[in-house]
C-alpha cells in the first residue's frame, strides 16, 4: 500500500497474508510435549491419533488433526541418534561385565548383540517419533 513519509516521497507499506495466514492456524506444542508425544509415536501436534503406519511408515496426515505427516522428512537423523544412544547402553556394560567377570568372548557375543538388536529396534521407531514432534515444533518440511 503506497503511503507518504516525512520528505513527501511515496513508500511501500507491505503486509505479509502468510503471517495473517498462519496466525488462524492453531500454535505448534511446545517442543518437550513435541518430543514425547513423538517419542509415543503419537501425532506430535495433537498427540491424539497415531503418527506410524506400521514399524516406521509416517502417516501421510493426522487422522484427528489433519497435520500433514508425511511432509516431514525424518529419515537420516534417527538412525544416527539410535545408534548413539544404544551404543551408550551397551558400551559402559560391556565393560563393566568385561572388568568384573572377564568372560569369554562367546558369552560378550550371545549377550550384547541381542541386546543391542533389540534396544536398536526398540528405540528407532520412538527416536524417529521424537524427530518428527522436534521437526513439527520447529516447523521444518
Amino acid at each position: 500500500m503506497p503511503g507518504q513519509n516525512m520528505s513527501g516521497q511515496e513508500e511501500m507499506v507491505w503486509t505479509n497474508a502468510m503471517t495473517e495466514e498462519a496466525s488462524a492456524e492453531p500454535a505448534p506444542p511446545g517442543f518437550w510435549r513435541a518430543l514425547r508425544r513423538g517419542f509415543a509415536r503419537r501425532c506430535p501436534r495433537c498427540g491424539e491419533a497415531p503418527a506410524f503406519d506400521g514399524y516406521l511408515k509416517v502417516r501421510d496426515h493426522c487422522d484427528h488433526c489433519g497435520e500433514a505427516l508425511g511432509s516431514y522428512r525424518a529419515d537420516d537423523a534417527p538412525p544416527y541418534f539410535t545408534i548413539f544412544l544404544v551404543g551408550h547402553i551397551v558400551v559402559p556394560l560391556m565393560l563393566w561385565v568385561e572388568k568384573d567377570w572377564m568372560p569369554d568372548l562367546w558369552v560378550h557375543v550371545l549377550l550384547w548383540i541381542p541386546l543391542s538388536l533389540i534396544l536398536t529396534f526398540l528405540f528407532l521407531p520412538r527416536i524417529k517419533g521424537a524427530v518428527l514432534g522436534a521437526m513439527v515444533h520447529l516447523g521444518i518440511h
